[in-house]
């Protein structure tokens, strides 16, 4: 099975858009969504059976026992992240805030605390084709690349041996998750906005993957919002020998695709008709680079 990870070097550029304009244009069989932080490819993929969900068990928190809490303080006192507080007598972990050092815990008279496994998100898999995993991380959580890594392997374990393409949606920037979802891949589709920050995120992007040696090709969406900038993206890539594969106009049919839960290739509209011809030239250069 072949990989097509879809980037962005920030949100709102249109990856989801793409990504799910792709995964209909492919009648894809496997697709994941690893943009844990704030997952959102399943409100327009058609996904509407209830998945599959476990836990997913970060790193450790501190939990605090009420029958032993004296409430003496020396936790919160001590707590370098205001994670404690004290209401009625009692100290409570403020959930989002622990960081899991255990200094209350070695500090506590009463032996009140303990370090314990978080739960720190939900991995969610619809495993009948067509096989879709995601996840959804909790607010203030540190595990994201984790996490991604067990959303890509729970759709590997899940997808039929003939499956020949996965598409997934990867998170904004070059942090973490991005790194984790990169990897094994067989080529990233990075969608930009043609702005100064949209080239200079496509510069860091493509830093990122050349650094994990995984080819990369760039589309510019809404393009004609910005002409000049659109043309310096071009050059760009041509300067740097890497693949161009098209350009999609502003197009008012996307928003209300968006609004409608639907993909925007269910549109005739000129940007769906871009699209295809960005999908037809990917899946063209994706199937090259397995040749080698």
């Amino acid at each position: 099975m072949k990989r097509l990870l879809i980037l962005s070097g920030k949100g709102g550029t249109g990856k989801t858009t793409t990504a799910a304009a792709f995964i209909r244009f492919a009648q894809a069989r496997a697709m994941a969504d690893c943009d844990v932080d704030a997952p959102n490819l399943h409100l327009v993929s058609g996904m509407t059976a209830q998945p599959q969900q476990s836990e997913f068990l970060g790193g450790d928190k501190a939990v605090i026992d009420p029958a032993r809490c004296t409430g003496c303080g020396l936790c919160a006192r001590h707590c370098c992240f205001d994670a404690i507080r004290i209401r009625d007598g009692r100290c409570e972990v403020v959930d989002y805030a622990c960081e899991g050092c255990g200094v209350c815990a070695a500090l506590c008279p009463s032996q009140a605390v303990t370090l314990r496994p978080d739960q720190a998100g939900t991995l969610s898999l619809w495993d009948e084709e067509p096989v879709f995993s995601t996840a959804t991380l909790k607010m203030g959580r540190g595990n994201s690349g984790k996490l991604v890594t067990q959303v890509k392997a729970a759709l590997t374990r899940a997808a039929a041996p003939d499956v020949p393409l996965a598409i997934i949606d990867g998170s904004p920037g070059i942090g973490c998750p991005v790194i984790a979802s990169v990897t094994g891949v067989d080529l990233v589709l990075i969608v930009a906005e043609p702005s100064l920050s949209g080239l200079s995120d496509l510069e860091r992007i493509l830093h990122t993957t050349s650094i994990l040696q995984t080819p990369a090709a760039v589309c510019i969406n809404k393009y004609d919002t910005n002409p000049e900038k659109a043309q310096a993206i071009q050059d760009f890539c041509k300067a740097q020998s890497v693949p161009f594969v098209g350009k999609i106009p502003y197009d008012k049919r996307a928003s209300q695709a968006i609004n409608a839960g639907h993909s925007l290739a269910q549109y005739d509209c000129p940007a769906r008709d871009a699209l295809y011809d960005v999908f037809t030239n990917t899946m063209a250069l994706l199937s090259q680079s397995t040749a080698r």
